[in-house]
């Protein structure tokens, strides 16, 4: 068990929670065991305020957030692991977990030690965080995107213009500058070795969208396109997700606005697990600049573009009277009338192919009217509202005339809103992925194919996508049955198998083996206290000496006779002739034994060893 004293920080108060609530993050990254792990935060008490469990269904290595309003005094978080071995996945092939709490923008408890044991304790003491004080609403030109507490400092209500006085639509009321509404940043994130972050991440909240960016390539750099509200402030929390992150802390990133401003910039390295920065944003104004030059349609120098005369009009004589001919014709704005003026203007429709063309008019006043033919009939399929000339009429024909639909007619003239698009799919209803909704078959049926669908398990059949219920769990062992420790109820071999050393385990033998791990209690050799044959007073590491003494008494108690050789060589086969023996010698089968020893039966696919009343030991293996 591992206890920790701590201060929680101030932080915003959130809406939600008990009175003097202290918002608090709890972020678990999980192992590949995660049901194992649950954690609870209790009173002085031990009345739990709240817990976090059921993290079985997530993903192996999820990083769990988890956000609650903690009141005021002195708290016990407690993190449990029902197995006994804490986050250690790495003990198990896998990777390492870790945890940590937050408030005030501080981690307040990182844990490392992912071999914590069955539960760690850490108590710490929390004090609401002091409120951010200002004008919370956003009509007032006090407003502060930051405050969470208002102050009574609104004041001076907005109104939006151009407050640039150099600009052409300067407002001299406005008191706010009007900005554009929303727009592309640019957000770069750093990584100082180019791994990637390695399952950490940056989020970026802005009002109620949530984004979250990373370095998963092998690059030093990575740019997003991220689009932004201005001036609602903008969230940055940084995750980290990998216990190598603190270790070579390398992350960092910035956000520049299409201005090329820098809104925020942080420089690796991050010094702690997780934190957050809140900034406001900004796009651009919505400024006009001024543009000079002549604004008088009449001058001959008028710039139909330009936003702010500069008094460089200028003008020629002729017929300035709009009401004549000539002064149209001239092909200029006369400055001053010198007697052109002669023929009455008379406006109307000059083209002579126009519907209505006035025969009297001498000045196109652009209100011709072309002539169009059309159906005039209102209950007619082609009529044309704008026609003015008599044309053929079609009848209505009603149906779905949406050629990329199922129903499509080819004959139809006016929908009658029943179209049924396309379906596509499998629609065979005997096949794995038969769609009832499909009408048009896409050649995508896939059969049933039975089998075992967890990748966990021995058999698992990736083809497979109907489970049977056949999956066979890993079993690891020693499949060598050969071996020592040989494991019959294995299915994968772990490469843990010992290889069997017959030999003599009895340190008081002359033949002991220090290396033997299976007892070849009939080739031990001991000292027999005799003083007779080839051997005196022992024929040490003989077995057929040991042999010819414990079947004839007389080689050992009197003397080594020819009778006593003639025993000896017919053990080591070098004897020709009948044998003399003062005891019947007969090779009989005294013992079967298992590779531990232990006596057994003649079993099949069993390595089993076969003792002699000669000393002399098989090793027999009968196949099935």
């Amino acid at each position: 068990m591992k206890k920790l004293l701590l201060l929680l920080l101030p932080f915003i108060t959130l809406a939600q929670g008990p009175p003097n609530c202290v918002p608090t993050t709890i972020i678990i990254n999980l192992d590949q065991y995660q049901g194992e792990t649950y954690w609870t935060i209790e009173d002085t008490s031990g009345n739990m305020l709240t817990y976090g469990t059921n993290y079985g269904s997530q993903p192996d290595y999820a990083s769990v957030v988890e956000q609650r309003c903690l009141p005021e005094g002195d708290l016990t978080f407690t993190i449990y692991d029902t197995y006994g071995d804490g986050l250690n996945g790495a003990l198990w092939g896998g990777l390492d977990g870790s945890y940590y709490l937050v408030q005030c923008n501080d981690t307040l408890i990182y844990g490392t030690d992912a071999a914590f044991g069955n539960d760690s304790i850490h108590v710490f003491v929390s004090d609401a965080c002091p409120p951010v004080m200002g004008c919370m609403d956003p009509a007032y030109v006090e407003f502060s995107p930051l405050a969470d507490t208002d102050d009574g400092s609104c004041n001076t209500l907005k109104i939006f213009g151009c407050t640039d006085s150099t600009m052409y639509n300067y407002d001299a009321n406005a008191n706010t500058m009007a900005l554009i509404p929303n727009c592309d940043y640019v957000l770069t994130l750093y990584d100082l070795i180019g791994d990637g972050w390695v399952g950490s991440y940056l989020e970026v909240t802005q009002d109620t969208n949530v984004y979250q960016f990373w370095i998963d390539t092998t690059a030093y750099t990575q740019d997003f396109i991220i689009n932004l509200k201005s001036p609602m402030p903008v969230e940055f929390r940084f995750y980290v997700t990998s216990q190598a992150q603190l270790t070579t802390p390398h992350c960092g990133f910035k956000l520049t606005n299409p201005l090329g401003n820098t809104i925020i910039e942080v420089l690796p390295p991050f010094i702690q697990p997780m934190f957050k920065y809140k900034i406001p944003t900004y796009c651009g104004n919505l400024c006009i600049e001024k543009t000079f030059g002549c604004m008088d349609s009449l001058a001959v120098n008028y710039i139909d573009s330009v936003n702010t005369d500069d008094g460089s009009c200028y003008y020629l004589p002729g017929c300035n009277n709009s009401s004549y001919l000539e002064y149209y014709t001239q092909g200029f704005t006369a400055d001053y009338n010198n007697g052109d003026c002669q023929t009455e203007a008379i406006w109307g429709c000059t083209d002579s192919t126009a519907f209505n063309y006035d025969i009297v008019a001498n000045i196109d006043n652009g209100g011709c009217i072309p002539v169009i033919l059309g159906c005039m009939e209102s209950l007619a399929f082609n009529f044309n509202v704008l026609a003015n000339t008599p044309d053929t009429c079609i009848p209505l024909i009603y149906g779905c005339t949406d050629p990329t639909m199922f129903n499509f007619s080819v004959i139809a003239n006016t929908d009658d809103g029943g179209c049924e698009p396309y379906v596509f799919g499998c629609t065979d209803s005997i096949m794995f992925n038969y769609n009832p909704l499909a009408n048009s078959d896409n050649s995508s049926c896939i059969p049933f194919i039975s089998g075992c669908t967890d990748p966990s398990m021995l058999n698992y059949n990736p083809s497979a996508n109907t489970e049977d219920f056949s999956c066979i769990a890993y079993i690891y062992g020693c499949m060598d049955n050969t071996a020592l420790n040989y494991d019959s109820l294995a299915n994968t071999d772990n490469g843990s198998c010992v290889e069997v050393i017959m030999g003599c385990m009895d340190p008081n033998a002359y033949n002991y083996e220090s290396i033997a791990n299976v007892n070849d209690s009939v080739s031990c050799l001991y000292d027999a206290n005799c003083f007779t044959g080839p051997g005196i007073p022992y024929w040490l590491n003989d077995p057929c000496y040991a042999w010819v003494i414990s079947v004839d008494d007389y080689c050992c108690e009197n003397e080594w006779d020819t009778i006593c050789q003639a025993t000896y060589d017919y053990c080591n086969g070098t004897w020709v002739g009948p044998l003399l023996t003062r005891v019947q010698i007969k090779k009989e089968l005294i013992m079967i034994t298992d590779l531990l020893g232990r006596p057994a039966k003649q079993n099949k696919n069993q390595l089993l060893f076969y003792l002699y009343n000669d000393g002399t030991v098989e090793k027999k293996l009968i196949k099935q």
